[in-house]
C-alpha cells in the first residue's frame, strides 16, 4: 500500500505541477518513476520497519517510523539526481509536493488501518492466548492490564501455580497440567512471574516453548522501583539490569508536557467561558452556597495547593471531619451537584489549576494529606503519585471514578500508577478522548 500511495502521489504531484500526466512515463521522469519505486523496497529489505509488537503498535510508533523511512528515501533521490544529474531535468516543487502528499496519504492510511485492527481485536478477534504461571498480586496485575486494553488483542486463559487451599479456586491446575493445556488450546504466550516460579520450573517451561512453539515473557516485580528506563548490561556472560535513579527526568514531561498543559488549559477556559457561566449561574440557583468550592490537595513532591472545582455538595457538608463521597447515595451532593458528577462539569474550574501549575490536565487524581496517610499505610506505593503532578483526569478516573473509601482509593492507585509507565503525549491524548466520551455519556461514577 505503500508503493501503491507513493505512485499515485508521484503521478498527482506531477500533474499539479504541469498540468497533466501524458508525459509522466517519458525520459527522464520514467527513470525517477522506476527509483523511486526501487528505492522505497530497499528500505523495506533492509529496515524492515513494519515488525511491531502487539503493545508498539501505535500511531505515534507508526507516524515517527514513516517519517524516517520518508527521509531515508529522500536521501536515496538525492545520491540519484546527483548522479544522473537531474538536476537540470527534475522539477524540486514537484519532488516537494510528491512526499507532502505521500506524508498525508500515508499517515492517513496507517491512521485507519491501526483503528479497524483495533477494533477487530477489541470485538474478540484476531486474539492471542496466554495463560499465567504463577499466582498472586502481580500476575492478576497482567490479566487486568488486558482487560483494560481489549484492542490489543490478548485473550486469559487461566493461572498456574502448586496447588493449595487458598489458591485452589483461583487456578486452571498446577504444572503438571500445564503441558498438556498448552498444547490443547493452542496458547501463544506464557507469563512467568519470577517472585511466585522457581528456577527449575521456569527452565521446563523454557525448553518446552521451543517444542509446543510458543512466547515465554518474564514478570519482575519493579513496582517498588518505578524508573525512567531499565536496560539490561553483559558483565561477561551474566546479564546485569540497569534501572535509572531519575524518574520521568526528561524534555518531554518537563517542557512538552507542561507547553500541552498551558496551551489546552488557556483554550478550554477561554472558548468554554459560556459553558462556566451557565454551569455557576445553575448552581448558584440551584441551592444555597458559594458557586466555587476550594479544597486543600497535596500536588507534586508533596507540596499543598488549593484545588477549585463547582461546588456539588450543600454547605458545611464535613462538619463532622473528613469524609469521602459515598456515591448517589449521599444525601450531602445537591440534585444538581450529582448531575455535575456524572458529566465531570464540576471539574472545569481545575483549568485554572492546570494555568497555574499546580496540576497538569493528565495525572493521577489529588488527594487531601489526610487520606494519603491512610493510602500509604495500605500500599506504600502510593509516594510514586507524587513524584508527578496530579491531574483532572487519569486512567484511574476513567476506569474507575470517585472512590468512596480508602480500600477504593488503593484499588484506583494500580490503575494510576499504570500510567506513570505510560506518560506520553498519545497517551494523554487519549485520556483526554476517553474523558469527554464519559462526560458526553454521563457515566462519571
Amino acid at each position: 500500500m505503500d508503493i501503491v500511495f507513493l505512485d499515485i502521489c508521484f503521478a498527482l504531484a506531477y500533474r499539479l505541477k504541469f498540468g497533466s500526466t501524458e508525459s509522466l512515463f517519458n525520459e527522464p521522469y520514467v527513470n525517477l518513476f522506476w527509483f523511486i519505486n526501487a528505492a522505497w523496497l530497499l528500505i523495506l529489505i533492509l529496515n524492515k520497519p513494519y515488525n511491531f509488537s502487539r503493545l508498539t503498535f501505535t500511531i505515534q510508533n507508526l507516524l515517527v517510523g514513516l517519517a524516517k523511512l520518508i527521509g531515508l528515501h529522500i536521501a536515496l533521490v538525492s545520491v540519484f539526481w546527483v548522479f544522473t544529474k537531474g538536476g537540470f531535468s527534475y522539477s524540486r516543487e514537484h519532488l516537494l509536493l510528491t512526499y507532502v502528499l505521500f506524508l498525508c496519504a500515508g499517515s492517513l492510511w496507517r491512521a485507519v488501518v491501526l483503528i479497524l485492527l483495533k477494533t477487530y481485536r477489541a470485538m474478540g478477534y484476531n486474539t492471542r492466548r496466554f495463560v499465567v504461571v504463577g499466582y498472586g498480586p502481580l500476575s492478576r496485575s497482567i490479566q487486568t492490564f488486558y482487560q483494560m486494553y481489549p484492542e490489543i488483542g490478548f485473550k486469559f486463559y487461566g493461572y498456574f501455580d502448586k496447588l493449595t487451599p487458598e489458591n485452589a479456586a483461583s487456578l486452571r491446575g498446577d504444572y503438571s497440567y500445564l503441558k498438556e493445556y498448552i498444547i490443547r488450546n493452542e496458547i501463544d504466550c506464557v507469563y512467568c512471574c519470577l517472585p511466585y516460579i522457581q528456577t527449575e520450573q521456569l527452565r521446563e517451561i523454557m525448553n518446552f516453548s521451543e517444542e509446543a512453539s510458543y512466547q515465554v515473557k518474564l514478570i519482575v516485580d519493579f513496582k517498588g522501583f518505578l524508573t525512567k528506563g531499565v536496560t539490561v548490561e553483559y558483565h561477561d556472560v551474566q546479564p546485569v539490569i540497569s534501572m535509572s535513579t531519575h524518574y520521568l527526568d526528561d524534555l518531554q514531561v518537563n517542557v512538552f508536557k507542561r507547553a500541552f498543559d498551558i496551551v489546552f488549559s488557556a483554550s478550554v477556559l477561554a472558548f468554554g467561558a459560556p459553558v462556566f457561566l451557565l454551569v455557576a449561574l445553575i448552581t448558584k440557583l440551584s441551592s444555597k452556597g458559594p458557586v466555587f468550592y476550594s479544597q486543600e490537595r497535596i500536588g507534586k513532591w508533596g507540596r499543598p495547593f488549593h484545588i477549585h472545582k463547582f461546588r456539588s455538595m450543600y454547605p458545611d457538608a464535613e462538619r463532622c471531619g473528613p469524609a469521602l463521597s459515598s456515591g448517589d447515595n449521599d444525601e450531602r451532593i445537591t440534585p444538581w451537584g450529582k448531575f455535575m458528577r456524572k458529566t465531570r462539569l464540576d471539574e472545569l474550574p481545575q483549568f485554572y489549576n492546570v494555568l497555574k501549575g499546580d496540576m497538569s490536565v493528565v495525572g493521577p487524581r489529588p488527594e487531601r494529606q489526610y487520606f494519603i496517610d491512610q493510602i500509604i499505610e495500605k500500599s506504600p506505593e502510593y509516594k510514586y503519585l507524587l513524584m508527578v503532578k496530579p491531574g483532572i483526569t487519569s486512567i484511574g478516573q476513567i476506569k474507575f471514578g470517585y472512590a468512596e473509601n480508602v480500600e477504593e482509593m488503593v484499588q484506583r492507585l494500580w490503575y494510576d500508577l499504570e500510567y506513570l509507565q505510560n506518560v506520553s503525549f498519545s497517551t494523554d491524548v487519549w485520556l483526554i478522548v476517553q474523558t469527554v466520551r464519559v462526560m458526553v455519556q454521563g457515566r462519571g461514577k
